[in-house]
């Protein structure tokens, strides 16, 4: 079982979540001028990483806020989680 650490309401099983996608995807930084295989590749190429990597995760059944959890995509164990704003990968490396 995951347990996913919400910032607001604390430590949840991960049934309470979805799970929303890749976290280390950058938005076309000009929206208005990305071209069609910009877009293409923000939306649909995804890489299948092993190992650490961050996600988006909202958590739907509390209070619907969205996550960004480091996780082991190897081990499913759940390294850090934060705001969607925070950099988990940095925090964790410095941490260690």
């Amino acid at each position: 079982m995951i347990r996913i650490k919400c910032p607001y309401c604390g430590l949840r099983d991960h049934s309470e979540f979805n799970y929303i996608g890749d976290a280390t995807k950058i938005r076309p930084v000009s929206p208005e001028l990305a071209n069609d295989e910009e877009w293409f590749d923000y939306i649909y190429i995804r890489d299948n990483p092993r190992g650490v990597h961050q996600e988006y995760w909202q958590h739907i059944t509390g209070c619907r806020s969205y996550v960004k959890v480091l996780r082991d995509t190897v081990t499913h164990e759940v390294l850090k989680t934060g705001l969607p704003s925070d950099d988990l990968l940095f925090s964790y490396e410095a941490e260690k």
